[in-house]
């Protein structure tokens, strides 16, 4: 019996790949994409330094929406908007090797309104 291939372990493959390709600095830190089924989140990453400038998530208060699109939209305005307390305005999009669609692709349009531009 052939099995279905795993989907998460799809994704990791593709994820190590762009990481090959991209990566955070001091001047342009990387903004990293994770979602799960419930959730989203959301870091601005200096990878030379290895730190976490600014996150979000669903979990933070200020996150509002009733659909899980909605939720990613407050949470990349809620990046942004805490990336830009830090003086960080220019960063790399990482989309964690998720399809640029739907929820992703809302975090992305929102934290774009908002102040971050890549």
């Amino acid at each position: 019996m052939i099995s279905k291939p795993d989907k998460n372990k799809i994704r990791q493959r593709r994820h190590k790949r762009v990481r090959g390709k991209i990566s955070g600095t001091a001047e342009r830190p990387r903004l990293s994409v994770y979602r799960s089924n419930k959730n989203i989140y959301a870091q601005v990453i200096d990878d030379v330094k290895g730190v976490t400038l600014a996150s979000a998530s669903r979990h933070d208060s200020e996150v509002s929406g009733n659909t899980k699109t909605e939720q990613a939209a407050s949470v990349g305005a809620l990046v942004a908007k805490r990336a830009a307390e830090k003086n960080i305005s220019v960063v790399v999009f990482d989309r964690g090797g998720y399809l640029y669609h739907g929820r992703v692709q809302a975090l992305a349009e929102a934290a774009r309104e908002n102040g971050l531009q890549f």
